[in-house]
């Protein structure tokens, strides 16, 4: 994990603006993403935002039929109210659910225009592909050449710049 939190760091350097936009920390269940955002949260002070829970407790209050629509709206009040130029996200799956109709790397693309974002992605980056779940699952979506900085925590290599500007 240390190798992981001094590659953040390195990315999220004050001598290294403007910081990218958008950064993916991407792996399977339980290979360590929350942990990883957590500590570096701890080391940065920077905020991390639940986004699963959250939205979820807002589109409860949304007739189904709108909640569609309702997701980027909400996002961005979320993630602006933090007041942060660097945010931490954690718990995505929600944006993955067929129901609410969303195309979730293009909405982290959009919400990064807010401040930037390092989501913690659950699935897999190999060979310039970035999945979540599997191609049989109802929520599965693929992306090929993302071009957005990846740090792989499957133990595929990252995508992640080097020093200097992204």
């Amino acid at each position: 994990m240390s190798q992981h939190l001094s590659t953040l760091h390195r990315v999220f350097s004050v001598n290294i603006l403007p910081f990218p936009p958008l950064v993916l920390i991407v792996g399977p269940c339980g290979a360590g993403k929350t942990r990883l955002l957590r500590e570096f949260a701890r080391q940065t002070g920077y905020p991390l935002y639940l986004l699963g829970p959250d939205l979820s407790r807002r589109l409860l209050e949304v007739p189904p039929e709108h909640r569609a629509r309702e997701v980027p709206v909400a996002l961005r009040e979320h993630i602006a109210a933090f007041r942060s130029d660097v945010l931490l996200v954690d718990r995505i799956e929600l944006l993955f659910a067929p129901i609410l109709r969303q195309d979730p790397l293009r909405l982290l693309r959009q919400m990064s225009r807010i401040c930037s974002l390092v989501v913690a992605w659950p699935g897999s980056y190999q060979g310039d592909l970035l999945t979540y779940a599997s191609p049989d699952h109802p929520e599965f979506r693929s992306y090929s050449h993302p071009g957005i900085p990846i740090l792989s925590l499957g133990g595929e290599p990252d995508a992640l710049p080097g020093p200097g500007p992204v």
